[in-house]
């Protein structure tokens, strides 16, 4: 039987935590086969991210059709999209192919606050890619650069949401990892529904590509055609497990862990 497929359209990491890495890892723990339509080679470790190069524009959107055309995408996320010249070619190209339900994680800095983005990208995000998105998945430092609202409770952050929704996505996730508290509070709204997802904080320093691993495990559970509210309860759910199994690795900030979902992780 053919699994349901994803497409992550994002940038590699060459230690393994994030990036496309990440997001076929979860893909392959939800089932489906994943497809890749690489944007750009980072450099880095667990130490943070030392440089990296982008794929030219054109040999991303001939990717994309590539797999579209042949294979046929269920759902499909952005990560790591590096300059406006690709997020433009890449907009373009998802008007011309069908590809499911789009996630978008605005990735613009590493989590150790190396830039991912040339300088010209964010409203490059904000005018092109956000107006096709079913749903846009930002952590807090990317809500600052996007919209300049700092959030810091629950009213910050519904007002972030709300800021965002005006860039046109169906749907707003704002990601409460980096609040404070015993517990991590995400907001996810369409504008109408307003949904509060509560989960455990856990005490750790390994959560090397978290946010990549929550986007592509709500991207999975879309593809399987879940609605968007229970993709993203569902996702936050993966991604919870995922942290609390994490793993040090490296002299610096260890992944997060799908392995969970192995049945003998021995």
């Amino acid at each position: 039987m053919t699994p349901p497929t994803a497409l992550t359209i994002a940038g590699s990491d060459s230690g393994g935590g994030a990036g496309i890495q990440a997001d076929l890892r979860t893909f392959f723990a939800h089932g489906l086969h994943g497809l890749v339509a690489l944007t750009a080679v980072t450099v880095q470790n667990s130490l943070g991210v030392q440089g990296f190069t982008e794929i030219p524009a054109d040999v991303v959107t001939a990717q994309i059709k590539a797999v579209a055309s042949d294979m046929g995408v269920n759902a499909a996320k952005t990560g790591m999209l590096a300059t406006a010249e690709i997020i433009r070619s890449v907009a373009k190209t998802l008007d011309e192919v069908e590809v499911g339900p789009l996630v978008v994680d605005p990735v613009a800095a590493s989590m150790t606050g190396h830039a991912l983005l040339r300088e010209d990208a964010l409203e490059a995000i904000r005018t092109e890619l956000f107006p096709r998105a079913t749903l846009i998945t930002p952590n807090l430092d990317e809500v600052g650069l996007l919209t300049g609202i700092s959030v810091s409770d629950a009213t910050s952050q519904r007002a972030a949401a709300e800021a965002l929704l005006e860039f046109g996505s169906q749907w707003v996730l704002v990601k409460g990892g980096h609040m404070t508290g015993s517990t991590c509070v995400d907001l996810l709204t369409d504008g109408r529904e307003y949904v509060s997802l509560s989960g455990p904080r856990f005490e750790t320093d390994n959560t090397h590509g978290g946010g990549d691993t929550m986007a592509s495990a709500i991207t999975s559970s879309l593809a399987k055609g879940a609605s968007v509210p229970d993709a993203v309860a569902a996702g936050k759910k993966f991604i919870e497990r995922c942290v609390a199994e994490s793993y040090p690795l490296g002299a610096g900030v260890g992944p997060v862990s799908p392995f969970w979902v192995l049945p003998d992780r021995r």
